[in-house]
């Protein structure tokens, strides 16, 4: 693609705005349900840090040696059939995206209506959506400099609270470090990996800037540096807010209520801000969480049109959405996607269809890994590619564990599992019907 490119900072950013979202702010109180062994509390986290980093240094040797844009649409493609290709793509421009970008909206409206209660909480969602659409689509230019300083802001003020909390907030009697025979017994539970599928859910989006591969300045150079950079930065910051999290409140303030209603008592940032900024310290954390939420719904803004755009140059029948308009920016793809998350936000479903997608998220990160394998046996040459650290064991590792995140999920939630997948094969049909309307309309 000619024109202007992302550069580093940018593409780094987009993986570091697409990872931090509202995840990390709840995914606390459920893990406390099965585990009050905090130290296998922050293992948890260390745990997901060492995974999202392990599958950045695999998709920066994969990226390297495919760097074109589309995520797991083009690795899968490349790497297996482009059946499989499609289904990730498929699944990516329907929901993948759209339902975080609607979740990330709606958080967004729900902390700021504490502040202007009046408002719609939809409307004013269904408004941030499309003023961030906005700004994407005037040029690359502009919402890269856009994405830059909102995710800027983003890492600031995560820092401003860990500081906060580690220096100026006294400590819970009951946080205690004692690393010991428990420790150990719970890391290797089945309540950990229930755990840890919070904590992937969390670190998720740690993959973003492979999407915009093709759009990157220098691809084999700086694709590899972004994903890796952008997950240790992560990384660090989750450690750290975790800690906090744990250090500053009660266990039992943390910990998610089970009721007939639902879950309760589910937003761990509020709790511990209450005892870091006093008694209005929920409506400061409130306002925090919501500017930090702008960078994740632009970074996915920008990392979900390019799956789309790409489909879109494959298969002919969908070239409208793949065509580049006002300054190198895929302005259909990002219409659609911003159609789609605005049904979703308006039918009130995506907070639950996120449920059924993070086992497929899982599930596709998984194989992109796995096919790092059959790439090192295909290749032969000596291209200039960037080599992932700690083949084949750290691969190996991340793939066993992915698995055994899903074993857990299918075990515990069937249901989400299997609608899950019924998502994704639901794009078999529409695969097979692409592929002949392709070929009849590219006929001469």
């Amino acid at each position: 693609m000619s024109g202007p490119k992302y550069s580093l900072a940018t593409a780094t950013s987009v993986v570091v705005a697409n990872m931090i979202g509202t995840g990390v702010f709840t995914c606390l109180g459920f893990q406390l349900l099965n585990i009050s062994h905090y130290p296998a509390i922050l293992l948890l986290w260390l745990l997901g840090g060492l995974l999202s980093l392990i599958g950045a240094f695999c998709y920066a040797e994969l990226g390297s040696i495919f760097p074109n844009s589309g995520g797991e649409y083009r690795l899968l493609n490349n790497l297996y059939h482009p059946l499989l290709g499609f289904l990730s793509g498929w699944t990516s421009a329907i929901i993948g995206f759209s339902a975080p970008i609607a979740l990330a909206a709606y958080s967004f409206s729900s902390y700021l209506s504490v502040f202007a209660p009046q408002i719609s909480i939809k409307h004013s969602a269904a408004i941030i959506i499309l003023l961030v659409a906005g700004i994407q689509s005037q040029s690359l230019s502009k919402g890269s400099q856009f994405q830059k300083t909102a995710t800027l802001v983003k890492v600031f003020l995560i820092v401003l609270f860990i500081v906060m909390g580690l220096f100026f907030t006294p400590t819970v009697k009951e946080f205690k470090l004692n690393f010991n025979s428990e420790t150990i017994q719970t890391v290797f539970s089945w309540p950990f990996a229930a755990a840890m599928f919070w904590a992937s859910f969390a670190y998720s989006g740690w993959n973003a800037s492979s999407y915009i591969a093709g759009e990157i300045k220098n691809p084999v150079k700086n694709l590899p540096k972004s994903l890796i950079y952008g997950s240790l930065i992560v990384s660090l910051l989750y450690f750290g807010l975790n800690f906090v999290f744990l250090k500053v409140a009660p266990f039992s303030e943390l910990k998610v209520q089970m009721t007939e209603h639902g879950p309760q008592n589910i937003d761990t940032g509020n709790i511990a801000g209450r005892y870091i900024f006093g008694p209005k310290g929920s409506h400061i954390t409130g306002l925090l969480i919501s500017l930090l939420l702008i960078s994740s719904i632009s970074a996915m803004t920008i990392a979900g049109s390019r799956v789309i755009a790409v489909i879109g140059s494959d298969y002919t029948c969908f070239s409208f959405f793949a065509k580049l308009r006002h300054g190198n920016t895929p302005v259909n793809a990002i219409g659609l996607q911003t159609i789609v998350s605005l049904i979703l936000l308006y039918s009130g479903s995506f907070d639950h269809i996120l449920r059924f997608t993070t086992f497929v998220l899982i599930l596709f990160y998984t194989l992109t890994v796995s096919g790092l394998f059959i790439k090192k046996i295909r290749l032969h040459s000596t291209v200039n590619r960037y080599k992932s650290p700690g083949y084949p064991l750290m691969p190996l590792l991340f793939v066993f564990c992915n698995v055994w995140f899903m074993i857990e999920a299918f075990i515990n939630s069937p249901l989400d599992a299997c609608i899950g997948m019924a998502i994704v094969l639901s794009g078999w049909p529409v695969y097979i019907m692409v592929q002949r309307f392709s070929k009849a309309k590219s006929a001469p």
